[in-house]
């Protein structure tokens, strides 16, 4: 399966006053993450391959975190993403987040191919052939 691998530096206002990563933050690390791991396993930015299919987006329906060690302001995180499953509309993407070699957080998510129908609600749709072949890393 697809993984995509990012550098971040931990900023002020990703911490709480104690300095360290504020937990809700690591969600929007893996977010942002997703949204990478995905442009870079095709090609194309999430807004472009929106357009592209004419999809609704990707949303979450589904996360989790098992948090080991804190990350500090001005600390460097290395993230991991990598796409774990792929089934007929969803796919379940892991985050590792590392500092050096300390495994500080590790998050899960499950993912939505999604459309809007005739009458503009969001369905979840068939991820297309492409999409699901660059996730799958060939």
């Amino acid at each position: 399966m697809f993984s995509n691998t990012r550098v971040l530096t931990v900023e002020w206002g990703h911490c709480d006053p104690a300095g360290i990563v504020f937990n809700p933050r690591f969600f929007e690390y893996f977010d942002w993450s997703t949204a990478l791991l995905v442009a870079a396993a095709t090609g194309t930015d999430k807004s472009a391959l929106l357009k592209r299919y004419d999809a609704a987006g990707i949303p979450l329906v589904d996360t989790r975190a098992v948090f080991r060690a804190p990350l500090r302001f001005g600390e460097e995180a290395r993230i991991v993403s990598s796409v774990a499953a792929l089934r007929g509309s969803s796919f379940d993407v892991e985050h590792k987040l590392f500092k050096g070699e300390t495994l500080c957080v590790e998050g899960f998510e499950t993912r939505v191919w999604t459309a809007f129908d005739v009458e503009g609600r969001i369905r979840a749709r068939e991820l297309p052939e492409d999409v699901r072949k660059a996730l799958a890393g060939g």
